[in-house]
């Protein structure tokens, strides 16, 4: 049997990961080596988190997150009115399989991107395909798809979304497209895939950020039903980093 085709073989199967721990089972002596159906699962193993690491990484890729930010990063406390149980509570992603929206609000530079990109970083380790995009990059996707004939297709892209992340909401004026725009893409995810908003707005004037009554009750009974928030609190982190350094 010759070794090295077998490993090239399995590289042309794209079995990576199933290659690579071949490769280093036979650099171990004979008597190291396991037997063949402890081989067979070795092999297995190897070429199931070689497929995670890469789904992973795509995921994360794909995402365009703000912020590199892991949960174990994220400072929780009393004085932010945001604690580790908190955080543990949305660490298992549960709100992605129940489909709670995550509202995240609080004054400027009070970590709620942070937080945000933390949790989408964390559901793309767990399998579900995440984007970030703030209020910006959304009204200029809106308008563009508009202008170019391809807006169903991209409220379509969007539904597929296991998760998406919407930062700074609240901080510009939404014409009555893009009212219709979120409207359309709340109604598309409602009660099947989540949304993490953040925003330096409280969510009790979400309402009338909003404007017109009718659309305005339509987006924020989507929105905030069943939904999960945060209301941070304290001095900016931007600040206290530049106090500390």
């Amino acid at each position: 049997m010759n070794q090295q085709a077998t490993i090239e073989q399995l590289q042309q199967l794209r079995l990576h990961g199933m290659a690579h721990s071949y490769a280093a089972i036979l650099q171990l002596p004979l008597q190291q080596q396991p037997a063949a159906h402890e081989m067979l699962a070795q092999l297995a193993e190897s070429e199931a988190q070689s497929r995670t690491q890469r789904r992973t990484q795509l995921y994360l890729s794909l995402s365009k997150l703000r912020y590199d930010a892991v949960l174990s990063e994220v400072h929780c406390s009393p004085e932010r009115n945001f604690t580790r149980d908190q955080l543990a509570t949305l660490a298992d992603c549960s709100f992605m399989f129940n489909s709670r929206n995550i509202l995240i609000t609080g004054p400027t530079g009070c970590g709620k991107s942070f937080i945000a990109c933390a949790l989408g970083r964390h559901a793309c380790t767990m399998g579900h395909k995440t984007i970030y995009l703030n209020m910006n990059r959304f009204t200029e996707k809106i308008a563009s798809a508009k202008l170019d004939g391809t807006y169903l297709k991209l409220l379509n892209q969007l539904e597929k979304v296991s998760l998406i992340i919407l930062d700074d909401f609240g901080l510009q004026p939404l014409d009555q497209q893009m009212k219709l725009a979120l409207l359309q893409m709340l109604e598309d995810r409602y009660a099947k895939k989540p949304m993490i908003i953040t925003s330096q707005l409280p969510v009790a004037k979400w309402h009338e950020y909003l404007g017109e009554p009718t659309l305005a009750d339509a987006i924020m009974d989507r929105l905030t039903a069943d939904a999960h928030r945060i209301e941070l609190q304290g001095e900016s982190l931007r600040k206290r980093k530049g106090l500390e350094s």
